[in-house]
Order: C-alpha cells, then sequence, then structure tokens
C-alpha cells in the first residue's frame, strides 16, 4: 500500500526551496478571475527573493498578452516571467536546422507569430498548400472538421510521396478548465486524432507529433535553465502534465487542489506529486 501523501503549507514549500515553477491555468488563474491566494504567492515569493517562473502549455498567446491578461485579473506578471510552449519553438528549429521552413500553424495568429519568432515562414493551409513542418499550437483558430481534413491530406500526401514532414505539438493537453465543473478541448486531442489516422494507414511508421510542453523535456530543460535554482518546486494541478513532468525530470512537486486535480483516492493515482496543498490560500 502507498504511503499517505503529505500535506504541504505555503510557508514551509517557501522556507524549503529556492526556486519555483508555477501553472499559470487551474492554478493561477481560470478563464474568468485569479484563483484565490494567486496575488498573494506570487507576492510572497518577490518579498523573500525566491525567483520563479510561470510554465504554460498555451501557444495561443504571446508573453507579451498573457502578462495584459492576467494583469487584469490582478497578477503583476512581466511577460520575462512567462515560459510557454510556442516559445520552445524556436529553440527546436534552433536544433533542427529548421530556419526558413515551410511551415502550416494550426492555432491563433499569435500562433503563427511564435513560428515566425523561430524562423519559419508560415504558409496557409488549403488544398494545394505544400510544407516541411505542421505545428499544433492550439485549438483556437482552428476550424475543426476543415483544418483536420487538410492537415491529414498534407501528411497523407507528404508520406505516401516519402517526403518527410516535420510534426511539431505545442500544447499535449488534452482538455482545460474553463471553470467550474466545465472542460474544454485543446491542441493535444488534435494531435491524436492526427496520429491514429497516421497509424491506421502506416502501422509501421511510427510518426508521431514531437511533444514541445509539459509533461515533456524541452519544456523542463529550458525552465531549469531559465530560473536556474539549485532546488526548484513545481506547483501545479495535472498529474499528466505538471506531475508527470516533474518527476521526469527531477523536479518536486505540489498539486494544488484546484483546477483539474483529480477527485479521485490518491491511492490510485499513476503518478504522485511530493506535497498536497488544498489550494494556493493554504
Amino acid at each position: 500500500m502507498s504511503e499517505p501523501l503529505s500535506k504541504a503549507s505555503l510557508d514551509a514549500l517557501i522556507e524549503t526551496y529556492d526556486g519555483f515553477l508555477i501553472d499559470a491555468y487551474g492554478v493561477l488563474v481560470d478563464k474568468g478571475s485569479a484563483m484565490p491566494g494567486a496575488r498573494e504567492l506570487l507576492a510572497r515569493l518577490d518579498a523573500v527573493g525566491r525567483p520563479w517562473l510561470v510554465v504554460t502549455n498555451s501557444a495561443s498567446r504571446l508573453p507579451e498578452t498573457l502578462s495584459a491578461e492576467l494583469g487584469a485579473f490582478g497578477l503583476q506578471v512581466a511577460p520575462e516571467r512567462f515560459l510557454t510552449s510556442g516559445a520552445l519553438l524556436a529553440e527546436h528549429f534552433a536544433e533542427q536546422g529548421l530556419a526558413g521552413s515551410r511551415c502550416v500553424v494550426l492555432g491563433t495568429q499569435e500562433s503563427r507569430i511564435y513560428t515566425e519568432r523561430a524562423s519559419g515562414h508560415v504558409v496557409p493551409l488549403n488544398e494545394e498548400t505544400d510544407a516541411e513542418v505542421l505545428i499544433v499550437a492550439d485549438q483556437k483558430g482552428v476550424h475543426c472538421l476543415r483544418d483536420m481534413d487538410l492537415a491529414v491530406s498534407l501528411i497523407l500526401h507528404r508520406m505516401d510521396a516519402g517526403r518527410p514532414l516535420h510534426l511539431l505539438l505545442c500544447n499535449p493537453d488534452l482538455i482545460y478548465p474553463v471553470g467550474e465543473g466545465q472542460f474544454g478541448f485543446t491542441a493535444g486531442g488534435l494531435a491524436a486524432m492526427l496520429e491514429a489516422v497516421v497509424r491506421e494507414r502506416y502501422p509501421a511508421a511510427a510518426k508521431g507529433f514531437v511533444r514541445l510542453g509539459k509533461p515533456h523535456r524541452p519544456m523542463f530543460s529550458a525552465a531549469r535553465r531559465r530560473l536556474d535554482a539549485d532546488r526548484p518546486l513545481l506547483i501545479g494541478d495535472q498529474l499528466g502534465t505538471d506531475i508527470l513532468g516533474a518527476e521526469r525530470n527531477g523536479i518536486d512537486s505540489v498539486l494544488v487542489g484546484t483546477g483539474l486535480a483529480p477527485r479521485s483516492d490518491p491511492a490510485t493515482w499513476p503518478v504522485r506529486p511530493t506535497w498536497l496543498l488544498p489550494s494556493l490560500e493554504g
């Protein structure tokens, strides 16, 4: 039988850890407001000189847009405090030599700006489109049936012709919290649909999306470099992205009981946080 998980206090966590990685949606904010205790947490970290970053799988909005949105909720988070999955495109493009590649982007206009900042050449998605890179950035801005039909056609056209296509998924999340008891469908679900088609048509190809956001390595490698803390702590609400990613990358974690936090018996959880915290209020 698993040992019971330990409940933590914010005071103890701030005393123990020297840097903080904080999820945005479900921890600091939901769709309409700041979470209780969010303002106080950021103020306390600043007061004691603990470095912190907001790490989010969002690739639909640029850091400057996110800063303005959280500011409207009373949270003062400068653009440089955000590490988004969209921002990870730049490092990936540099590592893979993709600068100047023609890119189809499923997402928003700001998703396309992320791609341009990574030195990709964004091309429109239509029946005649050919590209070397397909980026699934966000569900917003996607006309689901039309754009998914065009995207799968692009993938299969390239594969049928034996021509490479680089598949990138910024946000691996399947769902996100919209409000109390309400959830939305995200980019990870769109990528999973496309991968299912590829597996059906080419079962031996093992072709899939490179995942950049939590729980995968690119997000946590970038977070560790930027935070530059000896003993960081991740504060999140999702087992499958926040907590799993922290565990895979040797980072302690605290699961906050808001957002998408599971309501089931912790003994049944597939991954276990280091600490439990009912909410940011303590």
